[in-house]
């Protein structure tokens, strides 16, 4: 975690860990920090601390052993896994284990994430799906605030950041491998698919709170970004 994260954070996760050690022994498996946190994108005041818990078994009254510990931190996201559901869930959720395996720092224990293997056919369904039901969902939203456009911008925002989370990933079934930041995300995506890349640009400069947008600019992102998902659904359908 060197260099990664504030030294205060960097604390809290080893007690966390001692926490854990003293509630499960042997049981405690391993113990892996992913997403931003393992990366060099995390915020201090906005992002999550994901925690990948292995342990030997995750039934209910295993998972209470945990209650205190986890209620005393903030900021905390830790999920509690076992090999046997990680195995049997990789073609479920190709994009998440996918995810886990690109950004993150072992901390304790069995490197369990470095064998995962993920079958392109699972990715590229569960790409699909989760696009075409984002793709649906914007069109309802668009239907019930299209009357009060600044309505607009904050589900925008919140389906921009979710959907770029899924794009990352169909990078890979064009065979790239994508890259973490979401600003040099964006240049990838547009080799490759046709977007509107200065208006994506513009999207994420206002999640990011760099730029304001008014009601009328909210709009026209929202049409835009709405459009070009269509035709990037159209493109991944055809793969």
């Amino acid at each position: 975690m060197k260099n990664l994260l504030p030294s205060r954070t960097e604390r809290e996760i080893n007690s966390f860990i001692l926490g854990l050690k003293k509630a499960y022994g042997g049981d405690l498996l391993s113990v892996i920090l992913y997403g931003s946190a393992a990366s060099m994108e995390f915020v201090p005041a906005y992002s999550n601390l994901n925690i990948l818990v292995l342990l030997k078994s995750a039934s209910l009254p295993e998972l209470k052993k945990a209650t205190g510990i986890v209620n005393g931190f903030k900021n905390l996201t830790p999920l509690f896994l076992t090999e046997e559901y990680i195995l049997s869930s990789v073609d479920i959720f190709p994009i998440e284990f996918l995810d886990m395996q690109e950004n993150y720092l072992l901390l304790y224990g069995k490197d369990f994430l470095k064998d995962i293997h993920v079958d392109l056919k699972n990715l590229r369904f569960q790409c699909e799906q989760e696009l075409k039901q984002r793709l649906l969902s914007l069109k309802q939203l668009y239907l019930g605030l299209n009357r009060c456009p600044a309505a607009l911008k904050e589900p925008l925002i919140r389906s921009f950041t979710s959907i770029l989370h899924i794009l990352r990933n169909v990078l890979r079934l064009k065979g790239r491998q994508p890259p973490y930041k979401k600003g040099d995300l964006l240049k990838e995506l547009a080799l490759y698919f046709k977007i509107e890349l200065s208006r994506w640009e513009k999207i994420l400069a206002a999640k990011l709170k760099k730029i304001k947008i008014n009601k009328v600019e909210t709009e026209g992102l929202f049409v835009v970004f709405v459009t070009d998902l269509e035709e990037i659904i159209r493109a991944v359908d055809a793969l």
